[in-house]
């Protein structure tokens, strides 16, 4: 098929790419020209040098894929999209939206006759090779114009057409707050292994709990990768943890629906906790325990944030 990609940053460029590789002709804009061309030539793409141009180079009826960061940026550019599109087009979000904001916008976009997609999207950096897991939403005529550059991007059992408009995000949505306990699991595990004074080697573990243990998991094949290329004391990576919305987005839908979680709540707890050098909370606690129990305090300025 013939389908635009609108976004050329780490998962939209290699997205196109494996596209290509699959025979699909794909056409590809980037607000910054510079991007546009390079991931053209590198993909065997046809470049665009504006959503105008990009829309003139597709048939109708389009198919268009965004990924672009959620909130505005991906507002502003599929509204852009539907100002230049007609009736029968179709417009992907593959970016991590709300699902709430999906539903609306299916709605707003039907009103016009035009077709919206949110596919939850993962397998990151190393899609390009191992393909994409795609949760995908939206009506199934909407879908199907779209399924054959679904089965192109996704490995064998990939890509499943999940629910209606929203389902696609929402189920990703969950998928990233249960990758938030899983990560924070084997964060804590490994922490317990390293301070244990034993001089264990942590790669060499992480390698194999991979051989027949019930924790196998490709997270641990990355540990144990990141391992042999950071070294075991990860002396040179900070642990100032970011989190992009969605495990925010999972606990409030959780309290939403009554449903207890709190694994990836706490998950999430840990994520803000890492990004302060010291807790004015941990030092009420010391202080109340200092307090209450005559239990020791550390006095004096905190300690230097590692590098």
């Amino acid at each position: 098929m013939r389908i635009g990609m609108v976004g050329l940053g780490k998962m939209g460029g290699n997205m196109a790419q494996r596209l290509t590789r699959g025979g699909h002709e794909v056409v590809v804009f980037d607000r910054d020209p510079a991007v546009t061309a390079q991931v053209a030539q590198l993909a065997g793409a046809e470049p665009a040098a504006s959503l105008d141009e990009l829309m003139q180079k597709l048939p109708a009826p389009r198919a268009v894929w965004v990924m672009v960061p959620a909130g505005h940026p991906t507002e502003q550019v599929l509204s852009d999209l539907a100002d230049r599109g007609a009736p029968g087009d179709v417009l992907i979000d593959g970016g991590n939206s709300n699902y709430k904001d999906s539903q609306r916008r299916a709605a707003e976009l039907d009103a016009r006759g035009i077709g919206f997609v949110d596919a939850g999207t993962s397998g990151g950096v190393w899609g390009l090779e191992n393909g994409y897991c795609l949760m995908v939403g939206g009506t199934p005529q909407s879908v199907g114009v779209a399924e054959p550059a679904f089965r192109t991007l996704a490995p064998q059992d990939g890509y499943l057409h999940v629910g209606p408009s929203g389902a696609g995000h929402f189920t990703k949505m969950v998928h990233n707050g249960i990758e938030y306990g899983l990560l924070q699991a084997y964060a804590e595990g490994f922490e317990i292994l390293e301070k244990s004074g034993m001089d264990l080697d942590l790669q060499k573990i992480a390698g194999l709990w991979n051989h027949g243990s019930v924790v196998r998991s490709w997270l641990l094949e990355l540990l144990e990768r990141a391992y042999a290329t950071e070294g075991q004391k990860l002396e040179n990576i900070r642990g100032w943890v970011a989190d992009s919305g969605e495990g925010r987005w999972t606990v409030e839908t959780a309290m939403e629906l009554d449903v207890p979680a709190p694994v990836i709540t706490l998950a999430l707890q840990a994520r803000f906790r890492s990004r302060q050098d010291e807790s004015y909370g941990a030092q009420v606690i010391a202080a109340l325990r200092n307090q209450f129990g005559g239990h020791a305090i550390k006095t004096g300025a905190p300690e230097p944030p590692k590098a």
